[in-house]
C-alpha cells in the first residue's frame, strides 16, 4: 500500500531512540525527510548518520524541551530547512512517575508543553502543507495510562490532558485540512527502554507485566511507530481528534 507519503516533511521530538526513533525510520522508509530533536548529541549525530543513508534529508539539533523557547526555536528552523512542515509527531515523554510536584512539573513541562509547543511554532507551517496537499497532520504519543488508573499518577492524569488537547485542537482545525490524533502504546520493549531496564532490576515485576499482556509479548517501538505513520498519512484523510490504543488489548476499556 502506498500511504503517500513520499517527498512529505515531518518532524519528531524524542527521536534517536526507541518510539521516537522508529518512526523516524519509518517515515524515512516512506521517502519522508525528517527533522529530529532530543537530548544527546552524540545519538543525535549517529541517528542522522542511519537516517541520511536511506537517500532522504535528515537534519537535527540537541533541544532541551523544557527549556522554555529552544523547541519553538528548532521547529522553526527545521521548517526553514526543509522547506516547509506536513507533518508534526510529538513523542518526547518525561516518564516521571510520582504525585510529588516535581513529578507533576517534569510531566507537565515535557509532555503537555512540548506537544503545544510544537504545535504553536508549527501552525504556520501546517497551514500551508494543507493548502498545498489538503492535509496535513499532527501526532502525538500517549498512553494507554491516559484512560486506566490503578493508583494516583502524575504521568497518567498528564497523558490523559494531552487527549483532550489533542481532541479540542483536532475539532477546531479539521476544516483547515489539519487533523490531529493520539497513539497511546501499552508495554513497550526495546533497548534501554523503561521494561528493559525493570527486566533487569525488577524480574518480577517484569513477569507480571507479560502476564497481563494478552498477546504474550509486549509491543515493538515499531509496533507503534506503524501506527502513528499510517495515521499521519492521506490513507486517514478522515481520521481525527482520536485516541488510538496500540496495546496489545491489554487494557479493559471499550470505546463506545
Amino acid at each position: 500500500m502506498d500511504l503517500g507519503l513520499k517527498g512529505r516533511n515531518v518532524l519528531i521530538t524524542g527521536a534517536t531512540r526507541g518510539i521516537g526513533r522508529a518512526i523516524a525510520d519509518t517515515f524515512a522508509d516512506e521517502g519522508c525527510n525528517v527533522a529530529i530533536c532530543a537530548r544527546n548529541p552524540e545519538e543525535i549525530e549517529q541517528a542522522l548518520k542511519d537516517l541520511n543513508a536511506k537517500g532522504i534529508k535528515a537534519i537535527g539539533k540537541q533541544v532541551d524541551v523544557m527549556a522554555e523557547g529552544e523547541l519553538k526555536v528548532w521547529v522553526l528552523e527545521a521548517g526553514q530547512q526543509l522547506g516547509g512542515l506536513d507533518i508534526l509527531v510529538s513523542n518526547v515523554g518525561a516518564m516521571a512517575q510520582g504525585i510529588d510536584r516535581d513529578s507533576w512539573m517534569q510531566n507537565i513541562n515535557v509532555d503537555v508543553f512540548g506537544l503545544v509547543d510544537m504545535i504553536e511554532a508549527g501552525q504556520g507551517f501546517l497551514e500551508a502543507a494543507a493548502q498545498q496537499h489538503g492535509d496535513a497532520a499532527v501526532i502525538a504519543v500517549g498512553s494507554v495510562s491516559s484512560t486506566t488508573a490503578a493508583v494516583a499518577s502524575s504521568y497518567g492524569a498528564v497523558k490523559a490532558a494531552m487527549v483532550h488537547f489533542i481532541k479540542g485542537y483536532a475539532k477546531q482545525n479539521a476544516h483547515q485540512k489539519i487533523r490531529a490524533n493520539i497513539v497511546s502504546p501499552g508495554t513497550v520493549y526495546f533497548d534501554g527502554g523503561i521494561w528493559q531496564t525493570i527486566e533487569k532490576h525488577n524480574p518480577e515485576m517484569f513477569k507480571g507485566a507479560m502476564a497481563r499482556n494478552p498477546t504474550g509479548r509486549m509491543a515493538t517501538a515499531f509496533d507503534v511507530a506503524n501506527a502513528v505513520v499510517f495515521l499521519a498519512s492521506e490513507r486517514s484523510a478522515f481520521t481525527t481528534g482520536i485516541n488510538l490504543n496500540v496495546d496489545g488489548a491489554i487494557t479493559d476499556r471499550v470505546n463506545f
